[in-house]
Formats: structure tokens, C-alpha cells, sequence
């Protein structure tokens, strides 16, 4: 099992930053590919971005490609993610999730481990 635990979330100004992090526990968890998904109100959970175990890959959702940077700290077995110039569709609870091997997915059902989100609001 893996454990899973958001931080970071909060409130932003259209056009802000801010960095969300995702501390992983539990059995082996820096050999996990480590994701993003969001899920804003009335509307299905999203794929965000995605990071092999080994961080040298990555791969993003075209709504935030060029904006929004996933990285990882395997030390740490803690992943992060940038989020720059938001606008009012960043408004979401953003969740942090974890499966095994080294592929990357985009797909909810891909992932076995979940956390329990964090709310990020952005304000116009």
C-alpha cells in the first residue's frame, strides 16, 4: 500500500503561482509513477500531468502544457507541482495519485492509489 497526502492548495489571483506537493509513504513508493488529476465543480476528475519513478519523463495536459511543471524528489519520495499563470479553469480540487512500474497514463483508471485532494481556488 501506498499513502498519499496533499499540500499546498489555497487561494490565487488569476494570473499567480502555486506549488502543490504530494508526500508518498508506505511500501516503495519512489518506484511508483507519481500524477496529477484535478476535478472541478459539476465536471469528471482530469488527467493533469504525470512523472515516471525515475523523473527523467514526463507528460502534461494540453490545457496546461507551458504552465504547470510536475516534478519529483526521490529522496523525499515527495512529487511537486508548479503552477504558473492560472486562470479561472485551475479552479479545482487537485489530487495526487501513484501506480506501480514505469509508464506514464493519462487515465483515471490507470492509477491504484489516490489522495485525498487539496482545493485550489482561483479568483478573478
Amino acid at each position: 500500500q501506498v499513502q498519499l497526502v496533499e499540500s499546498g492548495g489555497g487561494l490565487v489571483q488569476a494570473g499567480g503561482s502555486l506549488r502543490l506537493s504530494c508526500a508518498a509513504s508506505g511500501r516503495t513508493s519512489s518506484t511508483y509513477t507519481m500524477g496529477w488529476f484535478r476535478q472541478a465543480p459539476g465536471k469528471e476528475r482530469r488527467f493533469v500531468a504525470a512523472i515516471t519513478r525515475s523523473g527523467s519523463s514526463t507528460n502534461y495536459a494540453d490545457s496546461v502544457k507551458g504552465r504547470f511543471t510536475i516534478s519529483r524528489d526521490n529522496t523525499k519520495t515527495t512529487q511537486y507541482l508548479q503552477m504558473n499563470s492560472l486562470n479561472a479553469n485551475g479552479t479545482a480540487v487537485y489530487y495526487c495519485t501513484a501506480r506501480g512500474g514505469n509508464i506514464l497514463y493519462s487515465q483515471e483508471k490507470n492509477y491504484d492509489y489516490w489522495g485525498q485532494g487539496t482545493q485550489v481556488t482561483v479568483s478573478s
